[in-house]
């Protein structure tokens, strides 16, 4: 398993930002679990630029599922920290999520699809015994249908899970990142239809797995 890596809005890695702003420890703590977390080794993770604005310090990742050289689902995970707390978040720490990936029409079929989604990103964070609250997000299904010179492609469903909740703080003020990122990564891997690790929780709600990769 590779250790994740990823890219800061404010320069975590020192202690000063790019604009002259003190990087809080507890982030740059909080940044360092992330560095550090081992990955299953179907997840390839770049950096990414984070957002500039939705806090003063941002760091972010993305990810793919990727086995036999197909892309299974791909998402972005950022880590957003203002130390003076935020409100609507609860806490001083927000984990702000993307994951997308194409269907099996059998999955893609299912009535309770976008609820079965919501419950494995619950579930990958429950399963982990993490602490968090503020949760908040939309499932949306969409289908393609190819007419034309198209006509020949089977009908694709895609689904967008877009979600952001607050990490409970530990020792320090610091949540256990790279515990959140690994359930990140069991929720991504979920999505693409791979099987669970054997950690994961056996009261999680499945549907049918990816047989042949598209």
């Amino acid at each position: 398993m590779a250790a994740a890596q990823g890219r800061t809005s404010d320069g975590a890695g020192g202690t000063d930002s790019a604009d002259g702003r003190t990087v809080p420890l507890a982030f740059r703590q909080a940044v360092d679990g992330l560095r550090g977390a081992r990955l299953r080794p179907e997840i390839e993770v770049d950096p990414t630029r984070p957002p500039q604005r939705l806090a003063p310090h941002a760091y972010a990742l993305e990810a793919a599922v990727v086995e036999d050289d197909q892309d299974l689902a791909d998402g972005r995970l950022v880590l957003l920290h203002d130390p003076a707390g935020h409100d609507a978040w609860q806490g001083t720490f927000r984990l702000v999520t993307l994951v997308r990936a194409e269907l099996e029409p059998e999955m893609a079929a299912d009535p309770l699809l976008p609820e079965v989604c919501w419950s494995w990103l619950t579930g990958a964070l429950e399963a982990r015994g993490l602490s968090y609250g503020e949760s908040s997000g939309t499932v949306t299904r969409a289908g393609s249908y190819y007419f034309g010179g198209l006509a020949q492609r089977l009908p694709a469903t895609q689904i967008e899970i877009r979600a952001s909740w607050t990490p409970r703080e530990g020792h320090g003020g610091v949540p256990d990142t790279a515990a959140h990122l690994a359930a990140w990564c069991d929720l991504l891997c979920q999505v693409a239809g791979l099987p669970p690790v054997p950690t994961a929780d056996a009261g999680v709600v499945t549907l049918p797995q990816r047989r042949d990769p598209r």
